[in-house]
């Protein structure tokens, strides 16, 4: 649901009454991840997608089912040889699909429209829904804060929502988005919370701000970068030591051009597991200093622009720097991926294409003749 957040929040600003329907485990091969969600209003029109094509039609027919009677549902789809023609996923994989209706008249409207409306704003928040448990539970919402503060209720006791509020908030604090199971015995969930008793199955979907996209140097390859980093979804900050060089205007896809030597703009700055950082300075006063910090920075990638010799001449600087050969393993440079690249745009494709793959595990060869997973379980986004 989360991920139409923009969308389903103008959706309930403007009253609307609609159904969505999310993706909530994934067997086997599968288009679309966990989380994923297509969403259907009263009058029929449609965003998002769960399985990219193959039972779109039939998860829309769901929606407007779940509209009419205002019950949640869960429905699963796979591919069955004995008959080809039936619904089901082609790629051979099982996804299970949870519709939610969210009628302007629902009980649990306010807390899909906040947890909606948080994540249009790109801030902190997950949302907690009941996938699997006792009957009159399934859809039922519980939206938990980064403080660990919950709106809403499952509908079972105070033990099970407390319970619930915790697992949130433990995949919140990863930035997680998966299921969860908590206890919930004849007299609600078990003591504490503790995992006894009937299992209760929650999809805790996570909104965090988006990831950051630092890229150094102020050059044509960084606006190519900017542009191809915000459409990956990144907040991207292009940040150079030139003011002539560093203006708006020449990166008008950047979120913030700053003007500031790179490394004290990169000690300003407080970063997370998300961020990555490309330097494209290609200039030794600039890129020594910054890379002997960032290597040090529990950050997701460091790529450093340059040819082969400029990058065993940097090495050998980062090592009188004092950096360690662990912190230069995690140096990727000559950055990108060898795709033949020449154009900035070009060079830009290769770059967050091999962000990509660090991130989610891949491994950058061609997909014919490959054996190696299409789709991954990545924890790394």
């Amino acid at each position: 649901m989360l991920d139409l957040a923009e969308e389903l929040h103008r959706w309930c600003e403007e009253g609307r009454d609609f159904a969505v329907a999310t993706v909530v485990a994934v067997r086997g091969s599968a288009p679309r991840p966990v989380g994923a969600a297509l969403a259907v209003d009263a009058d029929g029109s449609v965003v998002g997608s769960v399985s990219g094509g193959c039972v779109e039609g039939a998860v829309y027919d769901l929606c407007l089912a779940a509209l009419a009677d205002g019950e949640s549902v869960r429905e699963r789809f796979g591919y069955s040889d004995e008959d080809a023609f039936a619904v089901g996923l082609t790629c051979g994989g099982v996804i299970d699909i949870l519709v939610t209706p969210v009628r302007a008249d629902a009980r649990d409207r306010p807390v899909h429209a906040a947890a909606l409306a948080t994540a249009a704003r790109g801030g902190t928040a997950a949302l907690a829904r009941v996938v699997h448990g006792p009957a009159g539970l399934l859809g039922r919402p519980l939206l938990v804060g980064p403080d660990g503060t919950a709106a809403g209720t499952l509908g079972g006791t105070g033990a099970l929502d407390d319970a619930a509020a915790r697992e949130t908030a433990a995949l919140l604090d990863l930035g997680h988005t998966g299921t969860v199971g908590v206890a919930y015995g004849d007299d609600g969930a078990g003591e504490s919370g503790s995992r006894c008793g009937e299992q209760v199955v929650l999809l805790v979907e996570s909104s965090l701000p988006p990831p950051r996209m630092i890229v150094f140097g102020a050059v044509d390859f960084a606006a190519a970068l900017a542009g191809a980093g915000k459409f990956l979804g990144y907040h991207v900050t292009v940040c150079d030591a030139r003011p002539v060089f560093a203006t708006p205007g020449r990166f008008p896809a950047a979120d913030e051009v700053v003007v500031d030597w790179p490394h004290r703009y990169l000690d300003s700055q407080e970063l997370d597991g998300r961020t990555v950082l490309c330097v494209l300075t290609h200039d030794a006063k600039f890129d020594i200093p910054l890379l002997e910090r960032a290597l040090r920075l529990p950050v997701a990638y460091v790529g450093a622009m340059g040819s082969r010799r400029t990058h065993e001449d940097r090495l050998g600087r980062l090592r009188e720097a004092g950096v360690g050969e662990a912190e230069l393993d995690r140096l990727r440079s000559p950055i990108g991926l060898d795709l033949g690249a020449r154009t900035p745009e070009e060079t830009a494709l290769s770059i967050v294409a091999e962000i990509v793959a660090v991130r989610r595990g891949g491994t950058g060869v061609p997909l014919t003749g490959a054996h190696t997973p299409i789709h991954r379980d990545a924890r790394a986004a």
